[in-house]
């Protein structure tokens, strides 16, 4: 059990932040996974299909299935943090500290061969590292990092409101189901880590995609960071295949082709420029729509820090509902559930 004591000083440098590296490297490890009944399953899928010519093997090696994540394949972050930033300052880092952080990763298995042919005297590796996690990024997680953002920042703006209503125990009450709570202290059932007590001048928190079902752990110099899973990664992928546009689409019927597509977007929250992207349409043409769904009661909006996002109400995710059940899911087979399984317990 680990147990970190939530001191006055911790508690006021307790901050969010987002990590793009983090979540690189978490994403390389679920491509390994099965695709049955997993939420990330349509991610896995599209993901696949466009990674020909990616060095995948190499990232693997780095950032297998396992108990054990690289900290510098995990850096922290804050909200505005850009992956070009992590991965110029990885590019800089000292390749021997990556080496000996990897050890427990291979689990006494000793280096494979791509690694060490990535640390050889003179092959720059760290630089090479770089581009091949940048052209990994540019294929497999940049065209998603919008919807992924609406629901980081969705997660960090519910925290933000328990924490004014219900205190620091509002906060991280139901952050993962390895958390627990006690006067003074913050529990976690982490077996395979040494038990312990800490104490630290600062706690981060970072919301993840890719980090579901678990709970990352990282102790640094300056205090301890917890990665654990955002509210709504159940529903991140939903419409991510393109929508079906047969001719038994009621909801098109009903909407209009645009309309019922920037509805079906509001799965999770997005602004309009989020949506925009994802359907290839003017900001304010959705906008336009959005301002019509609105009046109709079929979506609600909230501020969220300098954006306005929208999100489906109770009445059109039934609409969709009953639009799927009769033709079938509108954005394509293997759809992800909009109820998470149970997470497994490391």
């Amino acid at each position: 059990m680990i147990t970190l004591i939530l001191s006055g000083e911790v508690l006021g440098n307790t901050r969010f932040a987002f990590s793009p590296m983090a979540e690189l490297t978490l994403s390389v490890r679920l491509l390994a996974c099965p695709m049955a009944a997993h939420p990330h399953t349509p991610w896995i899928r599209e993901a696949r299909t466009r990674l020909e010519g990616v060095d995948v093997e190499l990232l693997q090696a780095l950032a297998p299935p396992g108990k054990w994540i690289a900290s510098g394949l995990m850096p922290g972050g804050r909200p505005d943090t850009t992956i070009e930033s992590q991965l110029q300052t990885l590019a800089a880092s000292d390749r021997d500290e990556l080496r000996d952080d990897l050890r427990d990763v291979w689990d006494g298995r000793g280096e494979p061969r791509r690694v060490r042919e990535l640390f050889a005297p003179g092959g720059g590796g760290m630089a090479r590292l770089a581009e091949t996690m940048w052209d990994y990024w540019d294929a497999a997680v940049m065209p998603f990092w919008p919807r992924m953002c609406a629901v980081l920042e969705d997660d960090v703006s519910h925290r933000v409101g328990a924490l004014v209503n219900d205190g620091l125990l509002g906060l991280l009450t139901d952050l993962h189901p390895e958390v627990s709570l006690g006067p003074g202290r913050l529990y976690i059932d982490k077996p395979h880590h040494t038990s312990g007590e800490y104490e630290a001048g600062q706690m981060t928190l970072t919301p993840s995609v890719f980090a579901y079902p678990d709970l990352i752990v990282d102790e640094h110099a300056e205090g301890y960071r917890l990665v654990y899973a955002a509210r709504g990664v159940g529903r991140v992928w939903e419409g991510l295949a393109e929508e079906d546009t047969s001719d038994d689409d009621h909801l098109v019927s009903l909407l209009g082709r645009t309309r019922a597509a920037v509805l079906r977007h509001t799965a999770i929250p997005m602004s309009t420029t989020q949506i925009a992207r994802q359907i290839d349409q003017t900001p304010g043409s959705v906008s336009q729509h959005l301002m019509v769904l609105r009046s109709a009661g079929l979506v609600r909006s909230w501020r969220s820090g300098r954006s306005v996002l929208y999100r489906q109400t109770a009445l059109a995710a039934s609409m969709i509902a009953a639009q799927e059940s009769a033709t079938g899911p509108a954005f394509g087979e293997g759809s992800s559930p909009s109820r998470l399984p149970q997470p497994r317990m490391r």
